[in-house]
């Protein structure tokens, strides 16, 4: 129903956004880093927006980028997975180190969101790593957080030659998120992980 709105920020509180635009006053439910990224009260902002309607409420949800947007309609279509709970991951951490916890398997990295339990996390990533290509996480720029202590750029390559070795995704994936914290070096990571994968 709506792609975009774009207006004066009239009011930012913890998890909305106000926006005016054409005499009207929108209230956009956002993620924190949404909230981080508008522009002080009285400045002008877009935001990408998703109309969610159930039986008893019609909401509006707001998204600094596309990127997050595209993410927020990936995790809302994960079983146990609503508007709110994807907020709620979105704005635990910045959307590149999201998606490497993904595509990693991370769980516990997933599971440091507010409400996110164990199996919800596991059935994030079961369903989503395949869905979140190498290519989306490398046109990224990793954000300093922790799950971004290796850059995506050396993931991917560590990623891409241990399956062309013959590993399949989930080994490279599995042995990759057992040493990406020891090294930031793209051929360090591919020994780490073969003698990880020696070592099962």
């Amino acid at each position: 129903m709506y792609a975009f709105i774009e207006g004066k920020v009239c009011d930012k509180s913890n998890g909305a956004l106000i926006l005016q635009a054409g005499g009207v006053g929108y209230l956009l439910t956002c993620s924190l880093n949404t909230i981080q990224a508008a522009p002080p009260v009285g400045g002008t902002m877009r935001c990408l927006t998703y109309f969610s309607v159930r039986e008893d409420a019609m909401e509006l949800f707001g998204f600094a980028t596309q990127e997050e947007k595209d993410l927020f309609l990936r995790l809302i279509g994960v079983s146990g997975v609503g508007p709110k709970l994807a907020l709620s991951i979105l704005g635990a951490m910045p959307v590149h180190d999201l998606q490497v916890a993904i595509l990693m398997d991370d769980v516990q990295a997933i599971c440091r969101a507010p409400g996110v339990g164990k199996k919800t996390a596991q059935r994030i990533t079961l369903e989503l790593r395949d869905k979140v290509s190498q290519t989306e996480v490398s046109s990224l720029a990793p954000s300093g957080g922790a799950a971004a202590a290796v850059p995506s750029d050396s993931l991917t390559e560590a990623m891409e030659a241990l399956m062309a070795l013959g590993y399949s995704s989930a080994e490279a994936r599995s042995a990759l998120s057992q040493v990406r914290d020891k090294t930031d070096r793209t051929d360090e990571l591919i020994t780490l992980a073969l003698r990880a994968m020696a070592s099962m």
